[in-house]
């Protein structure tokens, strides 16, 4: 995780985005453990409370889930429900602004395919992209 915090949002909210985004990126996996809270805390100088605050709404998401004595660990289909919320998200919130975009420039269906196989390279190792059965999932 990046130890670079920035004042738009709190401090825990930061860290719950950088665990979900290492959910989304395949770095954590289902069933694997979170970084402790003292580790974290200690790693990137943050009060413990912080911490916990961030993890709790994660298990509050129940992306995560606690055990007793064991700490915190990504839940089961944690990864599927994110990219189920991340994708209604994009083609709520930041599709409208790109397709306005689009529109406003005039440009056409040609020029985007271009575009996009000039575009570099995706940032998702091939064992971590999506099946093509969570495509199709992603409408439930």
């Amino acid at each position: 995780m990046d130890s670079q915090w920035d004042d738009s949002q709190p401090i825990y909210r930061q860290l719950r985005d950088r665990v979900v985004a290492m959910i989304l990126e395949g770095v954590l996996k289902e069933g694997d453990p979170l970084p402790s809270v003292r580790s974290v805390a200690a790693d990137f100088r943050l009060n413990p409370l912080t911490v916990l605050k961030g993890y709790q709404q994660l298990v509050d998401e129940q992306l995560v889930e606690k055990r007793r004595g064991r700490g915190m660990f990504v839940s089961t289909g944690a990864r599927k429900a994110l990219l189920k919320d991340e994708r209604q998200r994009f083609l709520e919130e930041e599709w409208p602004k790109v397709y306005a975009t689009i529109q406003r420039l005039g440009l056409s269906q040609d020029e985007l395919q271009r575009a996009s196989a000039a575009a570099p390279a995706t940032p998702w190792p091939a064992a971590n992209a999506p099946s093509g059965g969570d495509k199709d999932d992603s409408s439930d």
